[in-house]
C-alpha cells in the first residue's frame, strides 16, 4: 500500500513539535507499507531534508518517509489573515500532488481543516480512498475561545468541515470530545476510531541525565509547563498561580515555561513587571532534548485556557510527554485527562480560574516530596500500558489498511 500522507507541520525528533505523523509513518513504513509525505516548512520543525529548496520546493528520504516540502514558513507569529493563507496556499500544492502522484489511500491530518482539501480532491475526482484525522475540531474551538466571530469564515469553515468529514471514507479523533463531534455532523460511528496521542516510550527510556533547568536550586519543586504559548494555553493561569506562591513566600517552588508562541513576550512582561523570580521562561528545544529536562523536573503542568470545548476535545502532546517520562501531572481543567490523572492517583487536578487551589496543589506536591516519585512511577505505568505509540500506531495502520482494502 502507498500513502500519501498530508500534514503541514510534520517534523522528526529534531525539531520542536509533535511528532505523531512522523512516529505513524514510521509504522506504515516497518509494516511493509511506502509513505510519500506531504508538508511545508514551520518555524519550530525539522523534517530531516537539508538539501536547497528548488522553486520553492524540496524533495528526500528521512527515515524510509518520502518527504515533499514546500518553503511556507509558517508562524505561529504571524497574523489570522496570512495564516489563512498559508493553509490555503499549503492545501493547494497538496492537491496538485494527489493529482500527479501515484497512490493507494490518501491520509489527511488537521489543523489546519484545510487539509480536508487534498482528501476532498482525491475522493471525489481520482476515486481513491480518503481518512481523516481531526485533532481539534473546527470551527467549534475557535468560535468557543471568540477568536474567530466572523459569521461568513464560521460559516465557510463549518461547510469544509462537513463536507471533509462526508467525503472521508474513514475518520480518525484524537479524544473523545472530538469523536461526538464528529458523530454529531452525522458521520456514522463504525467510520470514527479514537487513537489518541501516544507515548514516546523509546525515546524516553532512553534518557540517561536529568537537566536541571537553570536558574532552580537542588531542593526546589520544579513544576513544568513545555508547549505553545498561545492563547488556547492560558497561561495568564499560571501567573496568577506564582503571584499568590509569591505571597505566600513559597520561593522553594519554580515554575519552568519552555516554548514559544505568539502571547509569550506579553507573559514575559507581566512576570517581570510583578517581580516574578520564581517563573522561568525557556525558549523550545528539540524533543531529544526536552526528554532530559522532563527527566530533570518534579511535576508537569498540563494547562488550558477555560473553554469547555477543551474539556474533552483535545489530545495534547505534553501530557503524553509528561507521563511517558514518569512525571506527575496538575492539570487545570476538568475533562477526560483530569479523569484519568485523578483515577490512576496520577497527579493533582485544580479548577480553571482558581489561583488559590493551583498554589495549594504546588505546595501539597512541595511538603509531599517523598509522595511524588509513586506517583511518577504511576504514570509511567499509564504510559506503557493504555498510551505506547507502538500499540496505537498499531490500531492506525490496521485503521488505514481497512480503508485501502
Amino acid at each position: 500500500m502507498r500513502v500519501l500522507y498530508v500534514h503541514q507541520h510534520f517534523s522528526t525528533p529534531s525539531g520542536a513539535v509533535g511528532t505523531r505523523s512522523y512516529e505513524m509513518a514510521r509504522r506504515l513504513v516497518a509494516r511493509g507499507h511506502s509513505v510519500l509525505m506531504v508538508c511545508g516548512s514551520f518555524a519550530r520543525q525539522c523534517t530531516g531534508l537539508t538539501a536547497p529548496y528548488m522553486n520553492g520546493v524540496r524533495r528526500g528520504t528521512v527515515d524510509g518517509i518520502e518527504v515533499i516540502e514546500y518553503e511556507l514558513r509558517y508562524s505561529n507569529h504571524d497574523g489570522f489573515v496570512e495564516r489563512a493563507m498559508k493553509f490555503v496556499r499549503f492545501s493547494l500544492w497538496a492537491i496538485g500532488v494527489a493529482a500527479r502522484e501515484r497512490y493507494d489511500v490518501l491520509f489527511a491530518t488537521s489543523t489546519p481543516l484545510t487539509a480536508g482539501l487534498p482528501g476532498i480532491f482525491a475522493r471525489s475526482i481520482r476515486h481513491k480512498p480518503f481518512v481523516f484525522e481531526v485533532r481539534d475540531l473546527w470551527p467549534a474551538l475557535p468560535r468557543a475561545m471568540g477568536v474567530i466571530t466572523n459569521p461568513l469564515a464560521l460559516g465557510a469553515m463549518s461547510l469544509l468541515e462537513w463536507v471533509s468529514y462526508r467525503s472521508a471514507q474513514r475518520l480518525i479523533g484524537l479524544a473523545p470530545g472530538i469523536v461526538d463531534g464528529i458523530a454529531n455532523r452525522g458521520v456514522d460511528r463504525v467510520r470514527i476510531e479514537m487513537i489518541p496521542n501516544g507515548c514516546d516510550l523509546d525515546l524516553f527510556s532512553a534518557v540517561t541525565t536529568a537537566v536541571r533547568p537553570a536558574g532552580t536550586a537542588p531542593g526546589d519543586l520544579v513544576a513544568v509547563f513545555a508547549g505553545a504559548h498561545g492563547i488556547a494555553n492560558g497561561l495568564d493561569a499560571v501567573l496568577d498561580a506564582a503571584i499568590e506562591l509569591k505571597r505566600r513566600g513559597r520561593g522553594d517552588i519554580k515554575i519552568v515555561l519552555i516554548g514559544e508562541g505568539k502571547l509569550k513576550p506579553r507573559l514575559v512582561e507581566r512576570a517581570r513587571a510583578v517581580g516574578l523570580t520564581n517563573v522561568i521562561f525557556l525558549d523550545s528545544v528539540k524533543k531529544t532534548e526536552l526528554a532530559g529536562l522532563l527527566a530533570g523536573c518534579d511535576l508537569g503542568l498540563q494547562i488550558l485556557d477555560n473553554v469547555p470545548a477543551f474539556y474533552h476535545g483535545t489530545s495534547p502532546n505534553k501530557f503524553f510527554d509528561y507521563i511517558a517520562i514518569g512525571l506527575p501531572v496538575l492539570i487545570n481543567y476538568p475533562g477526560w485527562l483530569a479523569d484519568i490523572v485523578r483515577e490512576r492517583n496520577i497527579g493533582y487536578t485544580v479548577q480553571p480560574s482558581d489561583a488559590e487551589a493551583f498554589a495549594d496543589a504546588l505546595i501539597h506536591a512541595a511538603d509531599h516530596r517523598a509522595g511524588l516519585p509513586a506517583m511518577g512511577e504511576r504514570a509511567r505505568m499509564v504510559a506503557q500500558v493504555e498510551f505506547p505509540r507502538d500499540l496505537l500506531a498499531d490500531r492506525f495502520v490496521l485503521w488505514l489498511e481497512g480503508a485501502a482494502e
